[in-house]
């Protein structure tokens, strides 16, 4: 009897490396990408397509290190683009979108969650529909209304169009059925407004789907390319998604440029994500569990 539990034991910490040896090859896997585009950012343009990380062989390390690796095309970011007054404008216009969204969704999925009114499943069902339409169906008629209103080439043009999400008004619908109707009705008879139910007891009790619906609305927003490239025509109000496509042209390429700039653009939303990550699992996953 003790050696089966014996063995038992040594069957589970065999089963517990694999499973730890398992999760670092996926990481590893994961992480390579993000490691060649760190390589690829600082290497001179002739060792560009030489090496595939960084300069090694015949170079000794402390050759690689000053005369091999340069942090020039971050300077020249600066200095030949001004790379950052796109990253300002990408910051205002994603951080605008986000908040713009938290608040209409948010309000939207409250009024589904906690209120019945006549032609209420309708108008659900309406909205579930709508999220099955491709955005590329809806660029014409997007772009005739701006042209009509006179909002192309403005930031109006760019954030309000996607000022509301219907993923993120259901989202927030899931996680508002988990709040007590009957802490609802204490507040009203406490004398507390519908606005301020909302605010003070509602939004706080779903922060962590508020920091899941935060972070993926900033990072579609961050790497919006195709609304931005058609409806921004004036060099001065690009965000990094479209300045980065302009780097590669049809007959000339600065590779180890625009990974630069990539890797510039992608720091953001990696401070971001780590800063979030506990409320983006905790909100995913609460949704889904009232789901």
């Amino acid at each position: 009897m003790n050696l089966h539990t014996a063995w038992k034991k040594r069957l589970a910490g065999f089963g517990t490396v694999g499973l730890w040896g398992v999760v670092v090859f996926a990481a590893c896997l994961t992480l390579m990408p993000f490691v060649w585009l760190l390589c690829a950012s600082v290497k001179t343009t002739d060792d560009f397509f030489v090496y595939n990380f960084l300069p090694h062989r015949e170079n000794a390390w402390w050759d690689i290190l000053w005369n091999r690796l340069t942090l020039d095309n971050f300077r020249r970011l600066e200095t030949e683009l001004g790379f950052h007054r796109y990253a300002i404008n990408s910051v205002f216009v994603s951080t605008a979108q986000t908040c713009l969204v938290v608040l209409f969704s948010s309000m939207g999925g409250y009024a589904l969650a906690k209120y019945r009114f006549r032609g209420m499943h309708v108008v659900a069902t309406l909205m579930l529909v709508s999220m099955m339409i491709p955005g590329e169906v809806l660029l014409g008629p997007m772009y005739e209304l701006l042209y009509r209103i006179g909002w192309l080439d403005t930031y109006l043009g760019l954030i309000i169009p996607g000022s509301v999400s219907v993923f993120a008004m259901f989202l927030y619908r899931q996680s508002m059925l988990g709040v007590p109707n009957d802490l609802l009705d204490a507040a009203r008879v406490d004398g507390c407004s519908e606005f301020g139910i909302y605010a003070e007891i509602v939004m706080r009790a779903c922060k962590p789907m508020t920091g899941a619906i935060v972070l993926l609305t900033f990072l579609g927003s961050w790497n919006a390319f195709l609304w931005p490239q058609i409806i921004l025509q004036t060099d001065a109000k690009y965000t990094l998604p479209v300045v980065l496509a302009q780097l590669i042209t049809l007959y000339w390429q600065d590779y180890a440029l625009v990974m630069a700039g990539t890797l510039v653009s992608v720091v953001p939303v990696m401070v971001l994500f780590f800063a979030l990550q506990r409320e983006f699992v905790g909100g995913l996953v609460s949704g889904a569990l009232k789901g």
